[in-house]
């Protein structure tokens, strides 16, 4: 039977339940004989708790009422909003110092249930209600209940600080957004300085793309940051309700225990880790030139592979066209999920699935460097191995005159001459990744692997010498238009 058709065997329950006035004394659920929770009313007119219903149910393997035994329909039991109403209104107004005499025996509250959570009498220790349960002394009950509500107040303390860090990480993404936004409108009127003046609109359309992007997650993190702030605030709130509730005397604090705890135990979630949340650089700067060309018609730089700011380590400075790395000194960046921080490293801005792909790589005459591929599921806030184990498959050169492949253990390359340009080629399907030297197009070293995943461009820096290390470049490719 649907909620309707309980409505339609009572009328409607809100307004027949309030004709008739419900004194304190009916606010006994008869099943726990505590304060009713979630009030259901049933065919036979009789009240209990939603939760103590069902759990009879689900023991008796019937649906009859636990005080008559009539049984219920096969539908939900309406919530009996008048007698919430009446509940709540007499919670907000109970006396802090209540009886400690029980309400169905008149006798002592000496002891109390685990099971339900109540204080109870002698009497009702021995009734059929609790003889099975376990029970212990108030004073017992008292030490474990509040140590127990105790640990859990510990662990929402815990999450409301966890809560407040990454709130104070969000707003400094945010700022950095605008801060970032600002200095990739920079480049690109940079970069349309150079064109010709027809090529204004274009130049208009890139930037509003780029506003576009900026509000966009602008407001979306604006709008986790309010909702972080809201589970802040009513976790704070709980748990100033919780501290005051833990000073009440022994019993009122006992029968206020079972509420307090379904306050407690509420499943927070951990704050989300916002991916993607950076303004797309490589989407407005990557290749600007060379979409510019198709339009114009005209011969000019191109390269197969750029590189992701969002992945580069803060001691790391890109060139304007994402083409070139190099030392610099740290700049505040933001902790994002895709920034490198274990090593002083940068992805290029798309990773491969298939098919077979190339580019070359100036790596001068530097004496500490690596180059070469990795999976997209490298760890990057922690210390790694650069071995294929790890997911790198690249080859390096830490002094002037060794160069290794980082297998495991490290491979070292004997070459005839020390390359300048080195091209990767990358065979996804076949799964191999083969280092050439572009001067005498000699083989220098390769790997082999089945790729499981994407795969990214990977470029880095070493630690030796760094005031006078090269940077590594992407070198261009020659293009040129041919009209059929």
């Amino acid at each position: 039977m649907s909620d309707c058709s309980w409505l339609s065997l009572y009328g409607d329950s809100s307004n027949m339940l309030t004709r008739k006035p419900i004194s304190d004394d009916d606010l006994l659920c008869p099943q726990c004989s505590g304060i009713y929770c979630l009030p259901v009313v049933l065919i036979c007119g009789h009240n209990i708790c939603k939760v103590c219903l069902y759990r009879f149910w689900e023991v008796r393997r019937c649906r009859n009422c636990p005080v008559c035994g009539i049984e219920s329909s096969t539908g939900v039991p309406p919530l009996n909003l008048a007698l919430q109403k009446r509940i709540d209104v007499f919670k907000v107004h109970a006396p802090i110092e209540e009886s400690d005499e029980c309400l169905l025996h008149n006798e002592k509250l000496k002891v109390f249930c685990n099971d339900d959570e109540v204080p109870i009498c002698l009497v009702c220790q021995i009734s059929k209600q609790h003889s099975v349960h376990q029970c212990c002394t108030v004073e017992e009950a008292v030490l474990t209940k509040k140590a127990e509500i105790s640990d859990i107040l510990d662990s929402l303390r815990k999450k409301v600080k966890n809560m407040n860090r990454t709130k104070q990480q969000w707003e400094e993404t945010k700022n950095y957004l605008k801060t970032q936004s600002s200095q990739v409108e920079t480049q690109i009127k940079q970069e349309f300085q150079k064109l010709q003046k027809f090529l204004q609109d274009e130049e208009n359309m890139r930037l509003r793309a780029l506003k576009q992007e900026e509000e966009t997650k602008a407001k979306v993190i604006s709008k986790k940051i309010e909702n972080l702030e809201e589970q802040i605030r009513l976790l704070s709130f709980t748990i100033t309700d919780v501290d005051k509730a833990l000073t009440l005397n022994d019993l009122p604090f006992l029968k206020k225990c079972k509420q307090i705890k379904s306050r407690v135990k509420c499943n927070i979630p951990e704050p989300e880790t916002i991916r993607d949340i950076l303004i797309n650089s490589a989407k407005h700067l990557g290749l600007l030139p060379y979409e510019v060309w198709k339009k114009m018609l005209n011969t000019i730089n191109y390269t197969s592979v750029i590189l992701d700011p969002n992945t580069a380590h803060s001691n790391l400075k890109l060139s304007q066209g994402l083409t070139s790395v190099q030392y610099s000194s740290k700049k505040p960046l933001p902790d994002n999920p895709e920034r490198c921080t274990s090593r002083m490293w940068v992805l290029g801005a798309n990773g491969f699935i298939s098919g077979k792909h190339s580019w070359t790589v100036d790596v001068g005459q530097g004496k500490d460097w690596y180059i070469g591929v990795a999976r997209e599921s490298i760890k990057r806030k922690s210390a790694v191995f650069l071995s294929p184990t790890e997911g790198f498959w690249v080859i390096g050169q830490c002094s002037i005159d060794s160069l290794w492949a980082q297998t495991s253990p490290r491979t070292r390359i004997h070459v005839k001459q020390k390359p300048e340009k080195i091209t990767i080629e990358l065979d996804f399907i076949k799964g191999k990744v083969v280092f050439i030297n572009s001067e005498d197009s000699s083989m220098i070293y390769t790997f082999k692997e089945k790729f499981s995943e994407r795969i990214f461009p990977f470029f880095a820096l070493g630690l030796e010498d760094r005031q006078n290390a090269s940077p590594l470049t992407i070198c261009p490719k020659f293009l040129r238009v041919e009209i059929e």
